[in-house]
């Protein structure tokens, strides 16, 4: 695993990391990335039917991540609701927007919609994109520090539930006390849920 990493080297070591991933995920082919997205979303709905949020955080998809729109749009006719973060401060956490498929999105942070209507609501579970992953279930993100700031704010804390796809596990991100580990991670071979 090597020495602890911290300060500027870990910051230069998680930037080189979450380049390779992103490229790594990128490079899927379209029809690979549709069939694990079909095993993601099928372990998803099972995790989903068990915990029976009743709003579900999720997120809109950004530079070939597992696309939940699809999955989104059937929870709803569920009567599941679907909220999607917004950013408001780039040093504080998102906000959660109440979103129905069709109602208006806007360009947020990076290009990224986010609903128009701010009916902010608290999510009893979310669904959060992992660029990486390690054993510990500490994930490797965008580099934005949102959900880590969202998470460690939201009270009560919802599930979080780290998604992405099996080829993007590290040993480790060497997590800091800033870092805060997913609950669950569904990717394409399953859920794994952090041990207590």
């Amino acid at each position: 695993m090597g020495a602890p990493m911290e300060g500027a080297e870990l910051k230069a070591w998680r930037r080189v990391e979450r380049e390779r991933l992103v490229a790594l995920r990128m490079k899927i082919a379209p029809t690979e990335r549709r069939a694990l997205g079909r095993a993601i979303e099928a372990h998803l709905t099972a995790l989903l039917r068990e915990i029976a949020p009743r709003i579900l955080g999720a997120y809109w998809p950004f530079r070939a991540e597992f696309d939940p729109r699809p999955l989104l749009a059937r929870l709803v006719e569920e009567g599941v609701g679907i909220a999607l973060p917004a950013v408001i401060d780039i040093k504080g956490p998102l906000e959660y927007r109440a979103w129905r498929p069709g109602e208006r999105l806007v360009d947020g942070i990076w290009n990224i919609p986010v609903p128009q209507a701010r009916e902010i609501v608290l999510p009893q579970a979310v669904l959060v994109p992992l660029v990486g992953f390690d054993r510990a279930s500490f994930r490797l993100g965008n580099g934005g520090g949102y959900f880590d700031r969202t998470l460690a704010a939201l009270e009560p804390k919802p599930l979080a539930i780290g998604v992405g796809f099996e080829m993007t596990a590290i040993e480790t991100i060497y997590p800091q006390p800033h870092d805060i580990p997913m609950d669950v991670i569904v990717t394409e071979k399953g859920v794994r849920r952090r041990a207590a």
